[in-house]
């Protein structure tokens, strides 16, 4: 279970011309990479959540991405793709000598990692995909069930301020607060560490690349759909979603279905985007005997 941890190593990568921070843990013969959600956000939420799997003989290793963090913020808005992300955890990974990695992909980070895991198919010895998605069209039309949740004025109120762009209207503002917390984050009181990245969260890449919120995807990753290329996966992979988790169940049990035999999926009670501190007990142990049957 997390607690905070200092990283063993830090490291100042140059990537592409930018520098990127990366945080290494312990110093195990298996490496888990962790890829963040966002985008936009720094890596402190799943690194403080995962660099507890050291006490289970793993090395950790956390990057920001370029624009969050540590790393470097360049203004180039052209920067903003998830193929340009593909070639920094590559690089990432080459640079730090990591070798095959267990590649741990949350939220955004989860399609970072399908993406990468495709494109470098022999550096990916196992695929967690924690609360993500392989769909986007049919992921926003889990969203617009979770939306309707709310009622039909408020929806209703809700597409009006969509459609004027007044995303910072104090009553858009609410439904958005209430729908984070069925579907985000259930705890009264975000962990500290969630805090520290949402703080210090850089919104050029999220606009460009997701959209103004959680409940809304207008950004270049709208129609982004990997379903159809899922079975090309080699790797073991376990798939973890919330029970409430805004990135559904039924989003889930459509990449389980894609790919290939084998994958398992754990679905975690009482929890709903950040499983690892919503119900820690329903997360960790289905992670770590996934990790012990497939390390070595």
């Amino acid at each position: 279970m997390w607690r905070k941890i200092e990283p063993d190593e830090r490291h100042e990568l140059t990537i592409q011309g930018y520098r990127v921070v990366a945080y290494v843990f312990g110093d195990g013969p298996e490496t888990v990479l962790c890829l963040n959600g966002g985008p936009g956000l720094p890596c402190d939420y799943l690194r403080e959540a995962h660099s507890c799997l050291i006490d289970s003989g793993f090395r950790v290793v956390a990057f920001d991405q370029l624009g969050t963090g540590a790393s470097e913020r360049p203004e180039d808005k052209g920067l903003w793709t998830i193929e340009r992300y593909v070639e920094e955890t590559e690089a990432v990974r080459q640079t730090l000598g990591l070798g095959r990695v267990h590649l741990l992909g949350h939220s955004w980070g989860g399609w970072l990692a399908i993406d990468y895991t495709l494109t470098f198919p022999d550096a990916v010895k196992s695929l967690i995909l924690a609360d993500t998605v392989a769909d986007m069209p049919h992921f926003a039309s889990e969203l617009e069930r979770l939306r309707a949740a709310l009622g039909s004025e408020t929806v209703a109120m809700m597409q009006a301020h969509e459609a004027a762009g007044s995303y910072d209207h104090p009553e858009y503002l609410a439904a958005i607060t209430l729908l984070n917390y069925r579907h985000v984050c259930r705890l009264s009181e975000w962990p500290a560490p969630v805090n520290q990245s949402l703080q210090d969260w850089n919104m050029e890449p999220y606009m460009a690349m997701q959209g103004p919120n959680e409940f809304l995807y207008i950004g270049n990753m709208k129609d982004w759909n990997r379903i159809p290329d899922l079975p090309k996966i080699k790797a073991p992979v376990l798939i973890v979603v919330g029970e409430h988790d805004e990135l559904t169940p039924a989003c889930a049990l459509r990449m389980k279905n894609a790919l290939p035999d084998g994958a398992r999926i754990n679905v975690v009670r009482n929890a709903s985007h950040m499983p690892f501190y919503e119900n820690p007990e329903g997360y960790y142990p289905p992670l770590l005997s996934f990790l012990e049957d497939v390390k070595g």
